[in-house]
Parts: C-alpha cells; sequence; structure tokens
C-alpha cells in the first residue's frame, strides 16, 4: 500500500497532544490573503511544524475551526504540501485550543457506515455480479499500484465463492505522483467500460496480469493491444482515449474517493466498511460478517 504523502503515515495515528499552543516555531505557509487566521490556526500549525520538523519548503495550512455538533470540540482541515503533493487531513481540536487530535468522530446513536454508503458514487462504474447482491464491494484503485494487483488476484479466487451474494464496483483512484501510467490506464479502463461494460472485466485482467512490463513509455500502445484482445473496436477505443469526457470520468472517480478520504490505494468498501490494502482475510471477514447479518434480520424483514 502507498500514501500520496507522508502525512498520512506521520498524522492519522490517533494523535491526542495537549498544549497545542505551548510549542512555537516559525510558520512559512501563506494562507489566503482574505483569510483572517486565529490564534488557534496559528498554534496548531506551529506546533506541527515543531512535532514534525516540517521546513521552508512544506506548506501548511490550517482552516478555520467549525463547530462538530459536540460541546467543546472543534473540527479542522490541515492542507500539507510536500514536493508538489497534497492532501488534507481532518484534526479535531478543543475549544480553548488546549488540545488536538487526529481521527474520527463517532456518534454512536447512528449508523457508523451509513454515512460512507451516502457518499459513495455508483453510477456509471464498472460493476460485476447482481446489483441486488447483499454484500457490495466497492474498490478504489490504482491499475499501477502493486497491492491493488494484489487485490485483484485475491478477488478472482474470492468471487466465485460468493455467486450471487456479492456485486463488485470498480472506482478509479489513479496516484499520478508515484504511478506515471495509471492515468492511461484508468482512460484505458473507462473506455473499455463504455464502448462494452463487460469488456472493462477484461481490460482490469489484462492491466493487472501484465503490470510488471507496462511502462510510461509503453503504455498507450499496450492499452491498445488490450483493447483489440478484449474485443473492442480499436478505432472508437482509440478516439475515446483523447478525448476529454473519459479523462473527465476518470477525475470523477477521484474526486469521489477524496470525498472519503480515501488517500491511499487499493481502499475497499464493504457495505460502506472501509478496508485499506489486499488483506484478503479481513476482506472475507468483513464479506462474511455482511452475510450473517442478513441472515439474522432476514426474518424480520418479512414480518
Amino acid at each position: 500500500m502507498k500514501t500520496t504523502l507522508c502525512l498520512s503515515l506521520i498524522l492519522a495515528q490517533g494523535m491526542l497532544v495537549p498544549g497545542a499552543g505551548a510549542q512555537q516555531a516559525q510558520s512559512t505557509a501563506t494562507p489566503a490573503p482574505s483569510a483572517a487566521i486565529s490564534p488557534t490556526q496559528k498554534n496548531i500549525e506551529a506546533y506541527l511544524r515543531h512535532l514534525y520538523a516540517f521546513g521552508p519548503d512544506v506548506l501548511l495550512v490550517v482552516g478555520a475551526p467549525k463547530p462538530t455538533g459536540v460541546e467543546g470540540l472543534l473540527e479542522t482541515t490541515v492542507d500539507l504540501t510536500i514536493n508538489g503533493s497534497k492532501q488534507a487531513v481532518k484534526f479535531y481540536v478543543s475549544k480553548d485550543g488546549k488540545f488536538l487530535f487526529n481521527g474520527e468522530l463517532s456518534d454512536m446513536t447512528k449508523d457508523p457506515l451509513a454515512d460512507n454508503r451516502a457518499r459513495i458514487e455508483m453510477k456509471d462504474a464498472p460493476s460485476t455480479g447482481d446489483a441486488r447482491a447483499t454484500v457490495t464491494l466497492v474498490e478504489y484503485s490504482d491499475f499501477e499500484c502493486p497491492v491493488c494487483r494484489n487485490l485483484h488476484d485475491a478477488l478472482r479466487g474470492m468471487l466465485p465463492n460468493y455467486a450471487g451474494k456479492l456485486r463488485l464496483v470498480f472506482k478509479d483512484y489513479p496516484i499520478e505522483q508515484l504511478h506515471p501510467w495509471a492515468r492511461t490506464a484508468a482512460i484505458a479502463g473507462r473506455c473499455a467500460y463504455q464502448q462494452d461494460p463487460k469488456a472493462f472485466w477484461k481490460m482490469y485482467d489484462f492491466i493487472y496480469d501484465n503490470q510488471e512490463i507496462i511502462s510510461a513509455a509503453n503504455a498507450w500502445t499496450k492499452m491498445m493491444d488490450y483493447a483489440g484482445q478484449s474485443g473492442l473496436d480499436a478505432d472508437t477505443f482509440k478516439t475515446c482515449m483523447a478525448s476529454p469526457e473519459a479523462g473527465a470520468a476518470v477525475n470523477a472517480s477521484r474526486e469521489n474517493g477524496q470525498k472519503l478520504d480515501v488517500n491511499s490505494t487499493p481502499t475497499v468498501f464493504v457495505n460502506g466498511r472501509r478496508m485499506v490494502g489486499a488483506d484478503p482475510h479481513l476482506l472475507e471477514q468483513y464479506i462474511n460478517y455482511e452475510l450473517a447479518q442478513q441472515k439474522t434480520t432476514k426474518p424480520a424483514d418479512k414480518k
């Protein structure tokens, strides 16, 4: 599993920090001139710069804290830019500015997975399996990502065991900063889907199965080759590859992932339950749990 930035590794560990304003470090971020920066924002930035030794080459911008609905607790977003790569991470800060932590705030009176399910956009996304299946698995992936290939291999062996019970939906999430040909492959998959939805899954297999021999230099040629082997019309496919519509569809898929705080690939949602990586045992645990839940609730549904 790869991440776009080191921030996801050093900040996404449920940090609880007393006295966020106690340590001071020189701030080099340049906020928007129209935004008034509060003392709390300045203290958060100074604290994080000091804690993680962020130098002047790192742009760190702390958003204005907003109410969370929990008394005494505010929410803010830290935007970090390192070597041209950007990532946003959500933080919570106490109203008095003394405590800062990164993690998920859970309302135990609500279904913890409902919000994820509501934000996943599955319209016009490649899918396989019964649309009425008990379990929907949504995969945000990058065709050049080695761990995504591991997930692909695991799914290929796993899906036949859940025939009729599982639907798989694919969402593009190319991480171009790390993978130079990932976007080309994503557009190819999108063009295959637009021409023949079933052909997408042939392209999906071809790309992952041949990942090691694809490069930025030969990606276009390889995509054309795999399109032909998938039974697609070459001229139509070539025109689509050069079209802005295919690229826009890939962008929209990635933006949807960002709304779900996807920042590494693969990220999978099993009926809304997040799994990062390609652990087949954990994936089966999630799937089997959902199937078991369906069995326990089914009698009540019939009443």
